[in-house]
């Protein structure tokens, strides 16, 4: 911790959206891991409450609110705070996430949890100096019908571009209060999410 009130180089700004399933305690609990690291983590709630126990009716509610709808409460979320953030989203949550990281100038970085997107989904191309990181599980199947070929592309065509493949199949990974829970590759997952953090803060 730094003193005399002199802000640590190290500590970004991160606005993380949630995944199809909400707030979930083990979402809470990443964004307090970041916290606990010196990090300021603004974490919206785009489900107005909502908690929902399978990532099934998590997508059933996001269809009948709307993509666009919940890409427009991303959008408010982020308008109040800095432009020099670091944006971030676990799975349905990457939508905002890449959204705002391609089109809000002044992002300092982008973390894309089990999910991605082409570029021109948001008008492309993917801003100069804007670092990203990419994690997903190689064999899970919701990231098998473009998502997967999505990050592929981001890593290939983007400098500063990492994606991290990691063995299994499981979806939400990284949120402890979940069944696809994986201890080994979710603490993978936050070692180099808070590496990234320390190099963009």
């Amino acid at each position: 911790m730094c003193s005399f009130g002199v802000a640590c180089p190290y500590m970004a700004e991160v606005v993380l959206f949630h995944h199809a399933q909400g707030q979930t305690a083990g979402f809470l609990a990443f964004a307090d891991q970041l916290r606990a690291a010196g990090h300021t983590v603004h974490a919206p709630d785009l489900d107005e409450g909502r908690t929902f126990t399978t990532l099934d009716e998590g997508v059933a509610y996001a269809k009948q609110v709307g993509f666009d709808t919940l890409l427009e409460r991303g959008r408010l979320a982020a308008q109040s705070l800095p432009n020099e953030v670091v944006y971030a989203g676990f799975s349905l949550g990457v939508m905002p996430a890449q959204m705002l990281a391609q089109t809000r100038p002044g992002a300092r970085g982008a973390l894309l949890f089990h999910a991605a997107f082409p570029t021109s989904e948001f008008g492309g191309p993917w801003p100069q100096g804007v670092p990203l990181q990419i994690h997903m599980m190689e064999a899970d199947e919701w990231v098998q019908e473009g998502d997967l070929d999505a990050a592929r592309e981001l890593d290939k065509t983007i400098e500063g571009a990492e994606l991290f493949l990691y063995p299994g199949d499981r979806h939400l990974f990284a949120d402890n209060s979940l069944p696809d829970y994986d201890e080994r590759a979710g603490g993978l997952l936050t070692q180099r999410v808070l590496a990234f953090l320390k190099d963009v803060g």
